[in-house]
């Protein structure tokens, strides 16, 4: 994806960015992305431990893939 690109180009862009946007918003916006990955990740462990408790309760067996 970003082959054709070296540091200096990847540098200059990321300086653009901090540039619009500032470091104070780039760091909010880091932090909101990092509590909706660990709310997404509690979330997806809980479902696993749902289907856990209740794999002894289904009559059928259950089906993997798609």
């Amino acid at each position: 994806m970003f082959g054709s690109l070296g540091m200096p180009e990847l540098l200059i862009i990321l300086f653009i960015i901090v540039m619009i946007f500032g470091a104070n918003r780039l760091a909010g916006l880091g932090k909101g992305l990092g509590k909706a990955i660990r709310g997404f990740k509690d979330e997806t462990q809980a479902l696993r431990e749902d289907d856990d408790g209740d794999a002894g309760s289904d009559s059928a067996p259950a089906r993997k893939g798609s």
